[in-house]
């Protein structure tokens, strides 16, 4: 699977687009899809899912506008519906926009297959109550949203968040994984499981 990230939206949440073959899947579009959608065409893609990490505004505002263009089902955690009724999910957070309402189907962890590939959906608290990673063990790659980030990790301090569960989603779910997996966060560089697990400030004096 091929991985190309899009920085999008007014905190230029990473959309990432994995690609497999004429299919291709979208992760976290956080703002105007319309570079996202040119790449799909220009390349030939079908886009088959739109999936959701976490329901932060930021995460969802290219939604509904690349489920319209695509006509691909958009995935996201159960969990985390209830952000849909406030300000950190529907916008208006800090004079941020409004996000526009998007038909959504519930993910839940487990084995899925999207583009061809297995899907592990990994149920990843601790950002938000709901977060889920999908780690894609075929193509070696995790996509975290706000979970953990290149050397730092997802804030806790909004409705919602809490440290602790977070740090335990890491431990239990992420530095479980190969070394070698790629993380695709929803904001700044990707890195690697291995990486993190030796050079994370969070993480250095923790026994695995």
């Amino acid at each position: 699977m091929r991985v190309t990230t899009f920085a999008l939206g007014p905190l230029e949440t990473n959309c990432h687009v994995g690609d497999n073959g004429s299919q291709a899947l979208a992760v976290d579009p956080g703002g105007d899809p319309a570079e996202v959608v040119e790449f799909l065409e220009s390349q030939g893609l079908e886009l088959s899912h739109i999936l959701i990490t976490h329901m932060h505004f930021d995460h969802i505002y290219g939604a509904a506008a690349l489920a319209k263009a695509t006509g691909a089902p958009v995935l996201a955690p159960a969990g985390d519906a209830y952000l849909l009724e406030s300000e950190l999910g529907r916008g208006g957070f800090m004079g941020f926009p409004l996000v526009d309402d998007f038909d959504w189907q519930p993910v839940t962890e487990g084995v899925y297959e999207f583009i061809g590939q297995p899907c592990h959906v990994l149920a990843t608290p601790g950002h938000t109550p709901g977060s889920v990673s999908y780690w894609f063990p075929d193509a070696g790659c995790v996509f975290a949203g706000d979970l953990i980030f290149y050397r730092s990790i997802g804030r806790t301090d909004f409705p919602g968040g809490d440290m602790q569960t977070l740090l335990d989603s890491v431990r239990e779910k992420i530095f479980s994984l190969p070394e070698n997996t790629v993380i695709y966060a929803g904001h700044m560089l990707d890195t690697t499981v291995g990486a993190e697990k030796l050079h994370n400030p969070y993480f250095r004096n923790m026994h695995l």
